[in-house]
């Protein structure tokens, strides 16, 4: 197995774990007797704990390395999320929320970053392929937990059995990583405790996490807004994350050229489009077949917007690259776990498809500052400093 295809299983495995747990969360919602604005506080405990994770970790990670980090990060995060199906009741599993968001957001810092240095030796963008693991993951574990639910397998069995994949594979794979060396061209100094995003990364920011908000509120909520809505079989309803996912996963896994072609900001505009369309599309359709074609091109159209923003923060130069992506993360993440609970509060009250109509503002402000996507247009700025030992 090559280096950088190690790195990629990373975000593979904890999909496989988040996209399990996130595709159950109908039934999490119904074995906890949560109404909408209920479960999405259980949400934003989760989204607590991934902030608390890119804030703090950048300093940890670095002591750790990257193949510790792995394991830590990935089976601690499948770990608490399988314990969440089996707690009694909301206010218990309330910890166990917050501790698998930790996890969860080191993880992201140590794959992305691990990532970018790995696109330094190869010469040529990976980014994208890499996040498309995380889809495909997702993807894949979506129609397993379709299947899962039509067969009416308990959610506490379902989890536990994709933990212990994830600690087999995971055992495997890690067991081989190593650190890729920084770029030269890296900001020398060293990481500081606590990461915050700076006024420069800003633009970035809501770039990233604009089609992230459409993600969370498609993964999030579409089995519940294709049950609420049409009273569909548990089956068609989870065919929206699982349809979504698949686009997602392709068109990632498949645009690292096109980016090479055609630089990042007229694909991101091209992208956030796509995306506003099929947002539109869901937030109107009055047929499960058109909600599900929503679904699927607001797949299409998040796909690698976020990659992008993620490349851009790693390659500026004001901070060491860590710290720019835990920023950038923090925000982005944020808003993906975050933007869910608040959709969920908008349901409530005002409808689910108006929690979609809500999306559309967000992705109209992020068309308006892809200019902050103009500078990254060299996918190998300096070459990499000799590799380190694995950690």
């Amino acid at each position: 197995m090559k280096p950088h295809h190690r790195i990629f299983f990373i975000q593979f495995a904890v999909a496989l774990s988040v996209g399990a747990f996130l595709s159950r969360l109908p039934d999490l919602q119904r074995k906890f007797g949560l109404a909408e604005g209920e479960l999405g506080l259980l949400l934003a405990v989760l989204s607590s704990g991934v902030l608390c994770g890119l804030t703090f970790s950048v300093r940890f990670i670095e002591r750790l390395g990257a193949r510790k980090t792995a394991f830590v990060t990935v089976f601690g995060a499948s770990l608490f999320l399988a314990l969440i199906a089996w707690m009694p009741s909301a206010p218990s599993a309330v910890p166990l929320f917050f501790i698998a968001g930790i996890f969860t957001g080191a993880f992201e810092i140590n794959a992305n970053i691990e990532t970018d240095r790995h696109e330094a030796l190869l010469g040529y963008r990976i980014m994208s392929r890499a996040h498309g693991m995380w889809s495909l993951g997702f993807c894949l574990t979506a129609l397993v937990a379709a299947g899962m639910r039509q067969a009416a397998v308990s959610i506490e069995l379902h989890t536990f059995l994709i933990l212990v994949i994830v600690l087999i594979a995971g055992s495997i794979v890690f067991s081989g990583i190593e650190n890729a060396p920084k770029r030269r061209d890296a900001h020398p100094g060293h990481a500081p405790l606590i990461a915050f995003p700076t006024v420069g990364l800003l633009p970035l920011c809501l770039v990233g996490a604009a089609p992230l908000l459409a993600e969370g509120a498609s993964v999030d909520w579409s089995a519940i807004y294709m049950r609420d809505v049409f009273a569909v079989e548990p089956f068609v309803g989870g065919l929206g994350v699982t349809i979504f996912s698949l686009l997602i996963a392709i068109g990632r896994l498949g645009m690292d050229p096109v980016i090479d072609r055609f630089n990042p900001r007229p694909v991101a505009i091209t992208l956030l489009g796509i995306t506003a369309i099929g947002v539109v599309m869901v937030a109107t359709a009055t047929h499960p077949v058109v909600a599900l074609a929503g679904f699927g091109l607001t797949g299409i159209g998040c796909s690698s917007v976020y990659p992008l923003a993620i490349s851009a923060a790693a390659r500026r130069r004001d901070r060491p690259a860590p710290v720019s992506v835990a920023a950038l993360g923090q925000t982005t993440f944020l808003v993906f776990f975050a933007g869910p609970p608040l959709l969920g509060f908008v349901a409530e009250h005002l409808g689910i498809r108006f929690s979609y109509w809500a999306v559309v503002p967000v992705l109209a402000a992020a068309l308006l500052v892809t200019r902050a996507l103009a500078a990254d247009t060299d996918p190998v700025t300096g070459r990499p400093e000799p590799v380190q030992p694995h950690g």
